[in-house]
Order: structure tokens, then C-alpha cells, then sequence
């Protein structure tokens, strides 16, 4: 409340200046005159001012005036400050709906990798082959600077390239010695009944593991299986996972081998360039060898330090 008329400093200054104040700019001014002339109360504007009383001045005028600028000015705030709070409030809930969908990402991953050794098991494969496997396609993948979807649907497809051999009876999946012409027939089929599992899906990385499945024995040269695709007719990520299943299968050690010296095993790739292989996923693997390297002794780390039920099936089939 400021008179027009005050000792040092007039009224229409200090206005000017509460005006012109960061901290102060927003409270309301009622300027308190006996004057009435246009002048003056465009001057009182000018300087800031936000309503008038005539002297002399009715209590009931005052507090009526003084609780509709304070209302004003609650309102005015408000609507500062929201965009700010909203903008808050909507970066808490962002940040937590990605961490919650972070734990969903993770819980899947693991019920894909516990289903898909589910299917591994049957073959006497070790539970770790099928995280091992995809982490080396998804390696691959990166060093070919594929897009980061593709990179992520390849580590959640890949685990599922032997799905279908739950469908391959066990005097087949599990026969200790070579397969005659019709146990290879049937042993082929898992990658057809795969395929069969997967299909019909609407989330891309299953799309993928569809394609995965179906294609993962095809061969560069045309001398693979199911359909003998040739090249770049082979799906890329069928490709990809070939290679990565190779290695981890060269790699490990199995009821019927020991593993190969990484050096064998990376040399048997290198040999299958352009046959087996996709030369350029080859290359793209071979310069990455240190990080499968890497990869590889981790989960040898990994394996000596776990006891045999953080290691095997035992927490899922008990």
C-alpha cells in the first residue's frame, strides 16, 4: 500500500522500483491518493501500479481490493510455477517407469534363458551356452554397427535358436554316437519345429528368434539346412547366430570332447570364411577377439566360483 505523496521517495517510485525488482515484481501495488486526475493515475500505471484507493480510505473498499490482487496473484503464481512443477513431476515418473521397465527387461531375459535351457538340457548342453552364445551375436551385431533394436532383439532372440529341440525324441537328441541318415533327418527338423514354436508372435525379438531358428544351420556356400539357402538369402540374424553357435560350441567342453585352445577355435572360423560363413560377420568377429576373449573367460570365472546350483538346472528342475 503506497500514498503518492511519502517522505524521501514518492509513491510512483518505489513502485517503479518494486517493479522493477526480480524478487519483488510480482506483489501487488494499490496506491492510496486523493487525486482523482487522469495524469496522475497514468503516471501510478507507468510506475507498476496495480489498483488505486481514494482518500480517504473505506476499511471494507480495502480489504475487498486488497484480497482480490492477493487472489490475483496466487492464481498468476500458480501458473508460473506449474509448467516447472509438471516438468518435475513428469521427469519422477519417467525415471521411474524406466527403472521399473529396466526390472521387466531384465526378469524376461532370464525366463527366456531359463526356457531356452530348458530345451538345451535335453541335449546335455550346458545352461550357459545359450547366454554365452547370445552375447557373442550381440557383439557381432554392434561391430557391424547395426542399429542398437537390432542389437538388443539379437541378445533376447538368440538363446532361442535350439527351442525346437524339445521336439526331437531322446534315443535322437541324446544318442552317445554318430547319427545314422534317419536320425539326422529327424535331428534336422528342430530347426523347422523352432520356427513352428515361434511363429505367429507379435514382439520383434521373437520374430527374430523365429528366423533365428529356422535359419541358425544354414550355410554361406548353400550346403545347410533346412531350405540349403545360400548368402545373403540366409536372414542376417541367422547368420550372425550361426557363427556365435560355432564358436561356443568349439569353445565348450562337451560328454563327447574337450574344448578347443581359443586359438584353434578362432583359426576354424577364420577357415570357414566365405564357406561356412558370412565372410564379412567373420571379419567383424575376428576384430573383436579380444572382447569374445573377454566374454569367454568370464564365464569360465564364473563357473569355477559357483556352486552347483548357481551354475546348473538344479534351480529350475530342483
Amino acid at each position: 500500500l503506497l500514498d503518492t505523496r511519502m517522505p524521501k521517495m514518492d509513491g510512483f517510485e518505489v513502485s517503479r522500483r518494486l517493479k522493477g525488482a526480480e524478487a519483488s515484481q510480482t506483489i501487488p501495488v494499490v496506491m492510496m491518493t486523493a487525486l482523482n486526475e487522469i495524469a496522475e493515475r497514468l503516471k501510478a500505471l507507468a510506475a507498476g501500479v496495480d489498483d488505486f484507493l481514494t482518500k480517504p480510505v473505506d476499511a471494507t473498499e480495502l480489504q475487498t481490493r486488497v484480497n482480490s490482487l492477493l487472489k490475483v496473484k496466487a492464481y498468476n503464481d500458480h501458473q508460473r510455477h506449474y509448467p516447472g512443477e509438471v516438468e518435475a513431476e513428469v521427469t519422477r515418473r519417467t525415471q521411474n517407469l524406466t527403472k521399473a521397465l529396466e526390472k521387466i527387461k531384465v526378469a524376461s531375459l532370464d525366463t527366456v534363458y531359463r526356457l531356452s535351457r530348458a530345451a538345451e538340457y535335453k541335449d546335455e548342453d550346458t545352461g550357459a551356452h545359450v547366454e554365452r552364445m547370445s552375447h557373442y551375436s550381440s557383439a557381432i551385431a554392434r561391430k557391424m554397427g547395426l542399429d542398437d533394436d537390432f542389437v538388443e532383439n539379437i541378445l533376447w532372440a538368440a538363446p532361442m535358436h535350439d527351442v525346437g529341440k524339445i521336439g526331437i525324441p531322446d534315443h535322437v537328441l541324446r544318442k552317445p554316437g554318430k547319427l545314422d541318415a534317419d536320425e539326422w533327418a529327424i535331428m534336422k527338423q528342430h530347426t523347422t519345429i523352432g520356427a513352428e514354436i515361434l511363429k505367429d508372435a507379435s514382439a520383434d525379438f521373437i520374430i527374430m528368434a523365429a528366423a533365428i531358428a529356422l535359419n541358425h544351420h544354414e550355410k554361406w556356400d548353400g550346403s545347410g539346412y533346412p531350405q540349403g539357402l545360400k548368402g545373403t538369402d540366409i536372414p542376417l540374424a541367422g547368420r550372425i547366430v550361426a557363427l556365435a553357435d560355432v564358436f561356443d560350441a568349439l569353445t565348450s567342453e562337451r560328454p563327447y570332447k574337450d574344448p578347443f585352445p581359443l586359438k584353434k577355435a578362432f583359426a576354424i572360423i577364420k577357415e570357414g570364411r566365405g564357406s561356412h560363413f558370412d565372410p564379412e560377420l567373420v571379419n567383424a568377429f575376428l576384430a573383436i577377439e579380444d572382447e569374445i576373449k573377454a566374454e569367454l573367460n568370464w564365464w569360465k570365472f564364473m563357473s569355477a566360483n559357483s556352486t552347483p546350483e548357481e551354475s546348473g538346472l538344479s534351480d529350475l528342475f530342483g
